[in-house]
């Protein structure tokens, strides 16, 4: 079932529950009654939002995830339920015993995809080809550090136009920075977005989403929701160029609407085409059985363009 994605943005708003559904309310009048078992995801940008108690629960009972915005308009944290998986402790017990070789191997897989997915975003140009060469040098747990490298070819060139090889190479070089200037905030809040379906997946699937495969920051929550999300960026890559071509710069209701618009983009997983969110909970299902050691590749989700 694809879960849908709430927005609340606009003017003081009351989340409160009635009947099974969450009810929303702006300035006394009724905007709308959302069943809770629909929702995936809720993200709140505006400031005078209030909520219920019951509210709040109804959303985790669900599964969904709620994602705050603060004044810049960019998600600043993430509620999400605990996992009531009927094999929650086997799932934990899993990525306890992950070995090192098997983290890498999985890593290794994670980074390939990320590179072939951006070369995929530049079209049918040398920069893409180049991309795609340094994916087939990707190592086990990318020791030679490909993913930086490509990392760099691919920013630089990303806004240029894909279709003229030249302009390409020798196009505008955009430097992507978590605190850098447009479009650089796109960017965060689209991968805010992913971050929060991964999330979201990792916690339904009985993992824990502090336990990593690569990233390992002892002040990050989610780290395995960010191993499993990076071969997933370029699609919200995608999203933030056809806006930037479009004229848009800022985040906006426009912007908002085409990034939370992300989870339901057409991909493709191990042969069946889908929306992402659901090709998110085949690729954490097949992370279970590649920890398992029943299956050794993962089942990463690849865009339609």
């Amino acid at each position: 079932m694809v879960k849908r994605t709430v927005e609340v943005s606009s003017g003081p708003t009351y989340l409160s529950t009635k009947r099974g559904q969450l009810v929303i309310r702006r300035d006394g009048d009724l905007v709308g009654e959302i069943p809770f078992e629909d929702l995936g995801t809720i993200v709140v940008d505006n400031p005078a939002t209030t909520y219920s108690h019951a509210a709040l629960c109804g959303c985790l009972d669900a599964g969904a995830s709620l994602l705050l915005c603060g004044s810049n308009h960019l998600p600043k944290g993430m509620l999400l339920p605990f996992g009531e998986h009927t094999e929650v402790r086997t799932r934990v017990e899993l990525q306890l015993a992950a070995s090192l070789p098997q983290k890498k191997r999985l890593w290794k897989q994670l980074v390939q995809a990320k590179i072939v997915a951006q070369a995929s975003n530049l079209g049918d140009t040398q920069v893409a080809q180049k991309l795609r060469r340094y994916a087939d040098e990707v190592r086990s747990g990318d020791t030679t550090n490909r993913e930086a490298v490509a990392a760099r070819v691919y920013w630089a060139t990303w806004l240029t136009s894909d279709d003229d090889e030249s302009e390409l190479l020798e196009g505008e070089r955009f430097r992507r920075s978590v605190d850098g200037g447009s479009p650089n905030p796109m960017l965060n809040y689209g991968y805010a977005i992913l971050r929060a379906c991964v999330a979201r997946s990792i916690v339904a699937a009985g993992f824990l989403p502090v336990l990593g495969i690569q990233h390992s920051n002892r002040s990050n929550a989610f780290a395995l929701a960010d191993d499993l999300m990076e071969p997933l960026r370029p699609v919200v890559d995608s999203i933030v160029r056809r806006l930037v071509r479009d004229g848009e710069t800022e985040i906006n209701r426009t912007t908002k609407e085409a990034l939370l618009g992300v989870l339901t983009a057409s991909v493709m997983t191990s042969g069946v085409m889908g929306p992402l969110s659901v090709g998110v909970e085949r690729m954490v299902a097949s992370f279970a059985h590649c920890l398992e050691r029943t299956q050794k590749q993962l089942e990463i989700p690849v865009a339609c363009n």
